[in-house]
């Protein structure tokens, strides 16, 4: 792969590849910090602010996602086509101006529901980009045999951050109101932008393939995906997770103020106790991996994590958000575990040229649900409110690990991986047909990545 020079398995990580390491490890330390106040405060804009309804919220939620489904899948044909340093940094300046918007807005009195939409939709088509991008520009980085340090890395930051960032947006809310407090989420995405830009490593563009269109490239990577028994399961599963976690985020914050009456300072203590268990999870995933094997992880995590979602319409009375906090810890550990098994499998198995389009087509799969969860959400919580809603979720979550345990997973401790520069249209690694049992499982156990946002949680 082109990009830093790679140093053999033994020799330690180059100096300008680790310290371009750090710096995209540092970028990424400050925009989760930001957005993770956004997290606590946006919601709280439209709810406390502006007095929006549980399908206006809804519909907040689904504006931030909806950017999977109508760019998805070209954004990853394009990003295989340019270098992705420049577009992680334009991704991070749009999206520190348009969250920025908000408090200018609210401090001309000027704010409105219309406004939240249109930030919403603007970052997440700017997320879209990033996350891809940023999926496929660690390869450059890194060797093959570092990818899976290097993403613990990721995971860890990023856990790291749900931890802080709410409690740290919660007391921002609570001293100077949501909109002022969103300026710490457009000052985390210029300092993200500013250390990536200072990231040296040599990326090269892509070699264009003459008479290659864009509905072509598309084509490819939906063909990599859907033709592969495991990533089609793992697509359906996650995407199945999505939609039912997008119930939850779509009315988590009405029921918090309207029904637990939580204050913004308890909100985002609530929200950090709970980002405990993605951090437990990240550390974990590795060994679990090894103990048990990585096939297995993948439905044992949410087959055991999953009932406990049963705890977030049962939170009641003064005890209802410590009841909220244990279903979130334990059902976000096991989101990260499965996300940490699943995606290391999909790293390994694909061509580098295409890194950017899988990762766009199961983008596009697992992501094009949020809008619809969190339109459903709504609508439910607007008709029945929103515990009922949360029933909806908890009972969504029971059924999200069905396609896992009937599929070929079940007869797997490890997974198979394919050939690094394997044709996903010639030959069974890349494009299997029998029974992945029956092909080569040389992945290592203990070989897990992770990927923070295939399983969104909030």
């Amino acid at each position: 792969m082109n990009g830093t020079p790679r140093p053999s398995r033994t020799d330690p990580l180059a100096p300008p590849a680790r310290r371009d390491f750090r710096l995209l490890l540092s970028g990424a330390v400050a925009a989760q910090a930001g957005s993770q106040v956004t997290l606590v405060a946006l919601p709280l804009v439209a709810v406390v602010e502006l007095d929006a309804t549980p399908f206006q919220v809804g519909l907040l939620t689904a504006a931030e996602t909806a950017a999977f489904l109508l760019v998805g899948l070209p954004a990853g044909a394009w990003l295989d086509r340019m270098r992705k340093l420049p577009v992680l940094i334009r991704s991070d300046v749009l999206r520190c101006l348009a969250v920025g918007s908000i408090p200018l807005a609210a401090a001309l009195d000027a704010l409105s529901l219309l406004q939240l939409y249109l930030v919403a939709l603007v970052t997440g088509v700017a997320t879209v980009f990033f996350d891809v991008a940023h999926q496929s520009f660690l390869p450059v980085l890194l060797p093959r045999e570092r990818l899976v340090a290097g993403n613990g890395a990721i995971e860890t930051v990023r856990s790291s951050a749900q931890i802080a960032g709410p409690g740290l947006g919660g007391g921002l809310v609570q001293l100077l109101g949501a909109p002022l407090a969103i300026v710490a989420d457009a000052a985390g995405y210029l300092l993200s932008a500013a250390l990536l830009a200072r990231i040296r490593a040599e990326e090269r563009l892509p070699a264009p393939e003459p008479g290659r269109s864009l509905r072509a490239d598309i084509g490819e990577g939906l063909r990599f995906v859907t033709r592969h028994p495991l990533l089609r399961v793992i697509a359906a599963t996650t995407a199945l997770a999505n939609l039912f976690g997008a119930v939850l985020m779509a009315v988590q914050t009405v029921f918090w103020v309207r029904v637990l009456d939580l204050s913004p300072a308890a909100i985002g203590i609530l929200l950090s106790v709970t980002a405990v268990g993605g951090l437990a999870g990240a550390l974990c995933a590795g060994r679990l991996a090894e103990r048990i094997g990585q096939a297995r992880l993948i439905w044992l995590a949410p087959l055991v994590t999953a009932p406990f979602a049963l705890l977030w319409p049962l939170a009641d009375g003064g005890a209802g958000a410590v009841l909220f906090a244990v279903g979130g810890v334990v059902v976000l550990f096991g989101a990260v575990v499965y996300n940490v098994a699943q995606v290391s499998f999909r790293q390994g198995l694909c061509p580098p040229r295409l890194l950017g389009r899988m990762n766009a087509t199961m983008r596009f799969l697992v992501w094009g649900t949020l809008p619809l969860g969190a339109l459903l959400g709504g609508a439910v919580a607007d008709a029945a409110g929103p515990r009922a809603a949360l029933w909806l979720c908890a009972a969504g979550f029971l059924v999200v690990p069905g396609p896992l345990l009937l599929s070929p997973l079940r007869g797997l401790r490890d997974l198979p991986s394919a050939p690094p520069d394997a044709d996903p249209d010639g030959g069974p690694d890349a494009d299997p047909s029998g029974d992945p049992a029956d092909r080569p499982a040389d992945r290592p156990a203990d070989a897990v990545g992770t990927d923070p946002l295939d399983i969104r949680t909030p």
